[in-house]
C-alpha cells in the first residue's frame, strides 16, 4: 500500500490534500522520523514535537518564497523530509550526507543555518526589512523559536527591534518548556502562567513590544494551526503566535523522558526502548569533570559551578544535585553566564563556568571585557574542545585555542587525559589569581582507574615523553594518545616528543633550551592551525631559530563537516595512521 509520505517530493505536493490526508501524513512522518533516528541516531524529541506545525506551515505558506527559519535547527527533521530530502534522510549527520541542522547550501528551503540557538528572530527580521526595501512586502518571513531558545538575550534583542518596525514577519513560539534540559528562569514561569490562563491579557509582555499576539494554541491540533496561519498569512505587521507542544510527541518514552530522548542514540523503533549500552568501563570526560567538581566542592565551600543550559551535557548536574545552591543553570545565556561568573569571582568565590567550546564563542566579548580585562579568576571548563563528530561544522570545538590565545591575562590549559584534567581542577581551586580556560574533548577517556589521589600540577612544566635526535614533536591536549600510539608503531631513535599541558603562557625558556638540539619541529593539536598552539611555536621559532623548519599539524583553514570523529581525524591528518605516516619521514634522516 502506497503511503502519503512516499508521494511527497516538495511542499507543493501537500497543497491540495484534505485535512484527513494531512493528519495521516502527520502520523506517517512521525513513524518515519522514529524509524530513521532509531537506527541512525540523531535528535528525536524536538522534531517529533513539531510535526503538525511543520505540515501546517508548508501547507499554508508559499515556501521557499516565504522564508522559514527553524530555531534551534534540530527541530527541522520534518521540514527536511517535506522539502525533497526524504530519500536522503538515512544519511542524516553522516559523512557526505545531509546535515542535522538547516543549511543554506543544502536546500533552497533552508533560508538560514541554525546550529546554535536564538538567532532566527534577528535573521528573519533582516530578511523582512530587506524584502521591504526590494518592494516585496507580501512575503512572509517566519521564525519558529523552540526548545527554550526564546530565553536567550539575542532573541530579546531581535524582538525589541522587530516591534518598532512594520516588517512582515511571524514569530512562532514553540513552547514545550524544555531545551535539552528543563527550561529555567522567570520567563519560563511567565509562559507557564500564560498557558494556565493566570496572566491577565493586560499583562502580556509580547503585546507590550508591539506585536500582534495570538495564543496560546495547541500545537498538535492541525486544523487549528492551519486556521491560525490562514488568518495571519495576509497580515503585514509583526505577528507573534504562541503554540504549546509536547517534546517527543507520539513516542511514549520520549514524552515521559524528554532529556534522554532529546538525542537518545539507537533504540527499538517498535517499542521505543533504548538498547542496553555496551559495557564500557571508561567514563566520559564530562563525567570525570562533574564528579571531580563534586569531590572538590565537598572540601571547598567557595566552589561555584555555572552552566548555560547544559547541566546534563556538561555533567554539572552532579554538583547541582549535591549542592543545589552552588550549581547554577542560567538557561541559553552564554554571555550572562560568563559575566555572572565574573561578578561572583569579585566576591571571593572559585567559579567554574562549564561551557562547550562552540558556545563559548558566543560570549567572546564578555571573556575579554568582563573577565580578562579585570583579571578575574574565573575558570572556564571548555567542554567539547576539538572535533565533535556528527553535529558537524556548527559545533566543532576547534577554535578556542586561537580565539582565547589573543586575549591578555588568560591562561590556557589542555590536559592530556582525565588524570591530568582531574589534577588541573584540583590545582586551580587551591590557588588561582587569573582567568583560566581548561579544555577537554567530547567522548570517553581510555583510563578506567581515574579516581586517583589528587596531586598538584606545575602547569609550566613540559613533559618529555620520548627523547631522540634531529626532530622534535610538540603537542597539547588529548591528541597526546594518538601521537604516542603513532610513535609506538615506529622503530626509531630520532624523534623526540614533549607534551604541553599549558599553552598560554608558553614556556619560552623550555623552548630556548631544547630547540638548539633539533633541525625540525612538528606540532600537533586538535584545533585550528591558524592562531593555535602550533602558531605560537612557529612564531617563537621563526624569531629565535630561523634555520629550524616547523610543520604544524591540526585543523586546516576550513570548516569540518559532519562525520564520525574518526573520519574527521582522518580528514585532518590527526588519526594514528596518518600521524605514523608523517612521522616516519623523519626516521631515515630525511627532512621536508
Amino acid at each position: 500500500m502506497q503511503t502519503i509520505l512516499s508521494q511527497i517530493q516538495s511542499p507543493s505536493d501537500i497543497k491540495n490534500m484534505t485535512l484527513a490526508q494531512l493528519e495521516q501524513l502527520a502520523r506517517e512522518m512521525r513513524h518515519f522520523i522514529i524509524d530513521a533516528v532509531a537506527t541512525k541516531e540523531g535528535h528525536l524529541g524536538a522534531s517529533l514535537g513539531v510535526v503538525e506545525l511543520t505540515i501546517a506551515l508548508h501547507y499554508v505558506f508559499d515556501t521557499p518564497h516565504d522564508k522559514l527559519v527553524w530555531d534551534v535547527g534540530h527541530q527541522a527533521y520534518g521540514h527536511k523530509i517535506l522539502t525533497g530530502r526524504k530519500d536522503l534522510f538515512t544519511t542524516n549527520r553522516q559523512k557526505n550526507g545531509i546535515s542535522g541542522f538547516p543549511k543554506r547550501s543544502e536546500s533552497i528551503y533552508d533560508a538560514f543555518g541554525t546550529g546554535h540557538s536564538s538567532t532566527a528572530i534577528s535573521a528573519v527580521l533582516g530578511m523582512a526589512i530587506a524584502a521591504g526595501l526590494n518592494g516585496d512586502t507580501d512575503r512572509k518571513n517566519i521564525a519558529v523559536v523552540g526548545d527554550a531558545s526564546i530565553a536567550s538575550g539575542m532573541a530579546f534583542e531581535g524582538l525589541n527591534h522587530a516591534g518598532v518596525t512594520n516588517s512582515n514577519l511571524l514569530i512562532i513560539l514553540n513552547d514545550n518548556a524544555i531545551g535539552i534540559d528543563p527550561s529555567v528562569g522567570a520567563l519560563k514561569s511567565y509562559l507557564t502562567n500564560v498557558k494556565m490562563g493566570k496572566n491577565p491579557k493586560s499583562n502580556n509582555m509580547i503585546k507590550s513590544l508591539n506585536f500582534d499576539y495570538t495564543g496560546p494554541v495547541d500545537g498538535h491540533d492541525l486544523p487549528k494551526l492551519i486556521a491560525e496561519f490562514q488568518k495571519l498569512k495576509d497580515k503585514k505587521t509583526p505577528q507573534f503566535l504562541h503554540i504549546i507542544t509536547t517534546k517527543g510527541k507520539g513516542l511514549k518514552q520520549a514524552e515521559e523522558n524528554q532529556i534522554t530522548y532529546h538525542a537518545p542514540g539507537k533504540f527499538d523503533k517498535d517499542t521505543g526502548e533504548l538498547y542496553p549500552p555496551q559495557e564500557n568501563l571508561f567514563p566520559k570526560f564530562q563525567d570525570v569533570f562533574g564528579w571531580t567538581l563534586v569531590e572538590l566542592a565537598e572540601q571547598n565551600k567557595k566552589i561555584i559551578g555555572i552552566t548555560p543550559a547544559m547541566p546534563t551535557g556538561s555533567s554539572l548536574r552532579y554538583l547541582m544535585e549535591r549542592f543545589p545552591e552552588r550549581g547554577i543553570d542560567v538557561g541559553i545565556a552564554e554571555q550572562h553566564a560568563v559575566t555572572l561568573a565574573g561578578g561572583m569571582a569579585t566576591e571571593g568565590f572559585t567559579v567554574f563556568c562549564a561551557i562547550y567550546s562552540t558556545f563559548l564563542q558566543r560570549a567572546y566579548d564578555q571573556v575579554v571585557h568582563d573577565i580578562a580585562l579585570q583579571n578575574l579568576p574565573v575558570i572556564f571548563c571548555v567542554d567539547r574542545a576539538g572535533l565533535v563528530g556528527e553535529d558537524g561544522a556548527t559545533h566543532q570545538g576547534v577554535y578556542d585555542i586561537a580565539y582565547l590565545n589573543a586575549i591578555p591575562n588568560i591562561q590556557i590549559l589542555a590536559p592530556k587525559n582525565v588524570l591530568e584534567l582531574r589534577n588541573s581542577l584540583y590545582t586551580l581551586q587551591l590557588h588561582n589569581d587569573k582567568p583560566v580556560a581548561i579544555r577537554y574533548p567530547r567522548g570517553r577517556c581510555y583510563i578506567k582507574d581515574w579516581k586517583q589521589p589528587f596531586e598538584e600540577i606545575n602547569f609550566n612544566e613540559v613533559e618529555p615523553v620520548f627523547l631522540g635526535t634531529r626532530t622534535v614533536i610538540l603537542s597539547t591536549g588529548t591528541i597526546y594518545k594518538n601521537v604516542v600510539d603513532a610513535l609506538n608503531l615506529i622503530d626509531n631513535h630520532q624523534l623526540s616528543y614533549y607534551h604541553f599541558v599549558q599553552i598560554k603562557p608558553l614556556n619560552e625558556a623550555f623552548l630556548q633550551e631544547i630547540l638548539v638540539n633539533y633541525d625540525n619541529v612538528i606540532t600537533v593539536e586538535e584545533g585550528t592551525v591558524n592562531g593555535g598552539f602550533g602558531s605560537l611555536i612557529a612564531q617563537y621559532t621563526a624569531q629565535n631559530f630561523p634555520h629550524i623548519r616547523v610543520k604544524n599539524i591540526g585543523v586546516k583553514d576550513q570548516f569540518i563537516e559532519h562525520a564520525t570523529v574518526q573520519e574527521q581525524m582522518e580528514e585532518c591528518g590527526l588519526d594514528i595512521l596518518s600521524l605514523k605516516k608523517y612521522f616516519s619521514q623523519f626516521t631515515d634522516n630525511e627532512i621536508y
